[in-house]
């Protein structure tokens, strides 16, 4: 179990290094926080893999799946029985002489199939859990990503917030000569004051929130996060172009979960109709007789009568089963489809935004500023001009950063449904 553990989570970290092959955004760069090492996507999803409780809990029903095997395939076990009669009576039968005792051994045997009936719901049910073990690492992959994805645009917008706050300071201070100099109004001074405040609390806000995803994100892995995370990761945008790839819903997790439930129900109808075959009990032991001294062989069989309970309840309840569980992998086929669709979409839309926001867009954004902040200072400008601006620049970095965010999000979930279901073995 624990090879197979491994072997599927080296195939998802392989899936998504080839599908992280992209190429950066180009933009205005942005410094890096300092101190540690770089904290990678993939280090956090081995070291989550390595202490997550849902692993753990999956791997446990493995366990239980393939001891519940060993448990059908065992079969009924004999009995020993011991009988005494015509003791403790009356007459010739007072006390113990003319007692008969009886010692023998009763053997039930099991007909109409139900040993293997057992055994291949056992193994049904052992495959499913063989699966979802799958579908745990895959789900925890998901949730390591979004939670590092989270906390890399946390820092982006705190460094955006922060840059954005000292640039506040820097007019304020500009306008402030300005005002002292008589060549702009006191109100400029209060406006730049109060985008001050302003853009100081928005990048302290900004801070808090970038240290609940680094605990977020150090929560589920289970090890403190010290380093800076991967910038070169989040920055990257693959280039897609053309319609979306169709993707083979039957070798999704999704799909061979649900079929796994129908073979279970299967298993369980033909459970169900062998247990309307009544079994039979086999006995044969000796008897003696104190009376005589005589020794003699008693032989019995036992077959019960089913008048109350014959079974036909128990076969309807699996026939409505099967039929749900049918009905079911229906649905999960339409599901998965739109759910694909739907993060194929987000994902071509996310990345078409990133290269806009992160391109063009921003150098415009950022030389027009530069340009605001020089003709202000140099009276060109007012202060009108300049503060439009500086929030045309700022909306555009954290839309940059927001696509960013939207972008691996979306990856992230597309690759969770179009994880490919592990090949079960033969049972």
């Amino acid at each position: 179990m624990q090879r197979f553990i491994a072997a599927l989570m080296a195939a998802a970290s392989c899936a998504g290094i080839a599908h992280a092959q992209t190429a950066p955004l180009s933009g205005v760069p942005m410094a890096a926080p300092a101190g540690g090492d770089v904290v990678t996507l993939e280090s956090a999803l081995a070291q989550g893999g390595a202490a997550s409780p849902s692993i753990e809990a999956s791997t446990a029903g493995v366990r239980a799946a393939t001891a519940a095997r060993s448990v059908a395939g065992l079969r009924p076990n004999p009995e020993i029985q011991a009988t005494t009669e015509n003791v403790a009576g009356t007459g010739v039968y007072k006390g113990l002489r003319s007692s008969e005792t009886t010692v023998g051994v009763a053997l039930p045997l099991e007909l109409g199939g139900k040993r293997s009936a057992r055994v291949a719901l056992a193994n049904a049910r052992l495959t499913r859990a063989e699966i979802q073990s799958a579908i745990a690492i895959a789900d925890l992959r998901l949730r390591i990503t979004q939670l590092y994805v989270e906390a890399a645009a946390a820092e982006r917008r705190t460094e955006v917030l922060g840059e954005q706050a000292t640039i506040a300071a820097n007019a304020l201070r500009i306008a402030s000569e300005r005002v002292r100099a008589g060549a702009a109004s006191p109100i400029e001074q209060q406006r730049a004051d109060v985008l001050r405040i302003n853009a100081q609390v928005a990048a302290d806000s900004a801070t808090r929130q970038a240290q609940a995803a680094r605990s977020n994100l150090a929560a589920l892995t289970g090890a403190p996060i010290t380093g800076s995370l991967d910038r070169g990761w989040f920055d990257q945008v693959a280039s897609l172009y053309g319609p979306a790839q169709p993707v083979d819903v039957e070798g999704t997790l999704a799909f061979v979960a649900a079929t796994a439930d129908v073979r279970t129900a299967d298993a369980q109808v033909r459970l169900a109709r062998t247990l309307r075959v009544p079994d039979i009990t086999i006995s044969a032991g000796a008897r003696r007789l104190e009376q005589t001294n005589d020794t003699a062989a008693v032989i019995g069989v036992s077959i019960p009568i089913p008048i109350f309970n014959n079974g036909r309840a128990f076969v309807s309840q699996a026939r409505a089963e099967q039929t749900q569980a049918q009905a079911l992998r229906n649905l999960v086929v339409l599901d998965t489809r739109q759910e694909i669709a739907r993060a194929q979409t987000e994902l071509a839309n996310a990345a078409a935004t990133a290269r806009a926001t992160g391109g063009p867009a921003l150098s415009a954004a950022a030389e027009s500023a530069r340009i605001a902040r020089v003709g202000y200072s140099q009276g060109k400008f007012d202060q009108i001009a300049l503060l439009d601006a500086e929030r045309t620049l700022s909306q555009t970095r954290q839309s940059y950063v927001d696509a960013l965010a939207a972008y691996h999000d979306a990856e992230a979930r597309l690759q969770r449904l179009t994880t490919p279901a592990p090949l079960a073995g033969e049972r």
